[in-house]
């Protein structure tokens, strides 16, 4: 039986938070009703609260963010009646595009159409301007992620994601934000996360990454929307009872919302140690926030994620070339120190040692930050 790894040293990803003790007592103290009835009232509490965070009219409680972008979808296409399924416009690299792709055309029977993205996150505007030109006579939903993952948590500011939603407006398409970790994003920029989502039709907020809940994701937008989403969360079996158990702690999470700076300074340390490592190249992103995507000259992802773990530390291989190092409350600058040693002696027994005046393969365009081999 596989140990489960130190809470220090385990970087696979945000969710990997357990309920500490407010929040377990939170759930033993929820007033519960029944959701499907509409009567739960700490779960309409939680809805309120998140629908005033993003400063939208309503939201709703999903078991998952992935439900809550499938449900975006499907309610997306509600609104425009016979003429079905919306195409979506999606970045290639965004978790809407390379994880939830399957289930988004198999349960909402959508046409994904995956555009590049620019080395910020941001979907290319000149992609999805001709992509939406070019019509079909169907309805459009363009999606944006915030923070964008596979641009190392890159924080979009309110500007791109105006910019992305003048554009698709234009051609009177939904804007779906795939906002995840939007709590990152504001934080990072210092602005209110309702500053971040203005421009979209449609939210979806996830409340068990870097905010600790133990489970949950939130659909947001106008009371019609929400309303739709509803029923189709329903259709789908993702109805819930007593789900106050659920939303206690998700109300526990909220309030924690600035401590998410801390896993900010925190991925700093990590990412300013691992560039003093020779042979380790990271992937630096303009805004960053909890994520470090470092990379070992002559490893692959997945064998540079196997060795790491033989020291002890976890991380997530990625198809870009990198491992990923997702930073959370439970981390520390003991768990710093560990993964900046552990890097450090992978590097070290790397069959190839690259140098910076061989270059390093680019990712997307984002800089590459290659330290020279002592």
């Amino acid at each position: 039986m596989t140990q489960p790894a130190d809470p220090r040293l385990d970087f696979r990803s945000d969710t990997r938070t357990v309920p500490d003790a407010r929040m377990r007592a939170a759930m033993t103290a929820a007033e519960v009703g029944d959701d499907v009835y509409g009567d739960d009232p700490t779960v309409a509490l939680l809805e309120a609260r998140v629908a005033d965070l993003l400063g939208t009219e309503d939201a709703l409680l999903t078991p998952t963010g992935t439900m809550s972008n499938l449900l975006a979808a499907l309610a997306a296409a509600g609104s425009h009646g016979p003429r079905g399924a919306p195409l979506l416009v999606v970045g290639e690299d965004t978790h809407m595009a390379f994880l939830e792709a399957d289930g988004l055309r198999q349960f909402a029977g959508i046409e994904l159409l995956p555009v590049p993205q620019r080395p910020d996150g941001l979907p290319d505007l000149d992609a999805v301007d001709a992509v939406l030109a070019a019509g079909r006579g169907r309805p459009a939903v363009v999606c944006l992620e915030n923070t964008s993952m596979m641009s190392s948590g890159n924080a979009l500011d309110a500007a791109a994601t105006r910019a992305l939603a003048g554009l698709a407006h234009g051609y009177g398409a939904h804007v779906h934000l795939d906002g995840a970790r939007l709590a990152n994003a504001a934080v990072a920029l210092g602005v209110r996360p309702a500053e971040l989502a203005e421009p979209a039709d449609s939210i979806a907020f996830s409340v068990s990454k870097g905010l600790g809940a133990p489970v949950g994701g939130l659909l947001c937008g106008t009371h019609a929307y929400v309303a739709r989403a509803r029923d189709v969360r329903s259709a789908l079996g993702g109805s819930m009872h007593q789900s106050g158990v659920i939303a206690a702690p998700a109300l526990v999470a909220l309030d924690r919302l600035p401590e998410l700076a801390a896993d900010h300074a925190t991925a700093a340390a990590l990412a300013a140690g691992f560039a003093t490592v020779p042979g380790v190249g990271l992937l630096r992103p303009p805004r960053p926030t909890n994520m470090v995507m470092a990379r070992v000259a002559g490893l692959t992802p997945e064998e540079c994620a196997r060795r790491l773990a033989g020291h002890g530390v976890r991380v997530l291989p990625l198809p870009n070339g990198f491992v990923r190092f997702a930073v959370h409350r439970a981390h520390d600058m003991i768990g710093v120190r560990a993964a900046v040693d552990a890097l450090a002696a992978v590097a070290a027994t790397a069959p190839v040692a690259r140098t910076k005046s061989e270059g390093a393969p680019a990712a997307r365009g984002l800089a590459t930050t290659w330290t020279e081999e002592a």
